[in-house]
C-alpha cells in the first residue's frame, strides 16, 4: 500500500521543453521546483507547487523526438470549485498559449473546459469538487 505521506509525479516527455514548462508555470501558476540538464542524456524541469503531494516533470532526450500527444484522451484534470478562481484560471491557460478544445469525451465539457498544449496534451479544468 502506497502511504498517504507519498508524493506522485507525473512524468512524459517532451521535444520543446522550454516552452511547455513555461506554458504550465503559467497556465496553471505552478513555480519551477527543480531542473536538471544532461543527466545522462536527459534535460528536464519539476515544476508544481511547494508542499503539494502532487508535482509535473517534463523531459527531453537529447538527440530524440517523442511527437505529440498518442490520443486526444490523455488529460491532467483539476477540480477547481470556486467559479471566480475557475474563470480565471481558464483566462490564464490562454494567456499561456494553451489551445480552448472541445473535449474528446463531452463529459468534461458539462462543467469544465479542455485545453491543449502545444504537444497535443490536454488540461481539463473543471468547475466543480471532486468528491467519492
Amino acid at each position: 500500500m502506497v502511504p498517504k505521506s507519498s508524493k506522485l509525479r507525473v512524468a512524459r516527455p517532451t521535444d520543446n521543453l522550454a516552452k511547455i514548462t513555461e506554458m504550465y508555470i503559467t497556465g496553471l501558476g505552478f513555480k519551477l521546483l527543480g531542473s536538471f540538464t544532461d543527466h545522462n542524456g536527459f534535460d528536464g524541469s519539476i515544476i508544481g507547487h511547494d508542499g503539494h503531494n502532487y508535482h509535473l516533470e517534463f523531459t527531453h532526450h537529447n538527440g530524440t523526438t517523442v511527437g505529440s500527444a498518442p490520443t486526444q484522451d490523455n488529460l491532467l484534470v483539476f477540480y477547481i470549485p470556486e467559479q471566480d478562481v475557475w474563470q480565471q484560471c481558464c483566462q490564464q491557460m490562454q494567456t499561456a498559449g494553451f489551445t480552448l478544445v472541445p473535449a474528446y469525451n463531452d463529459y468534461w465539457d458539462v462543467v469544465g473546459k479542455t485545453f491543449m498544449d502545444i504537444d497535443g496534451y490536454r488540461v481539463v479544468l473543471q468547475n466543480r469538487e471532486w468528491t467519492l
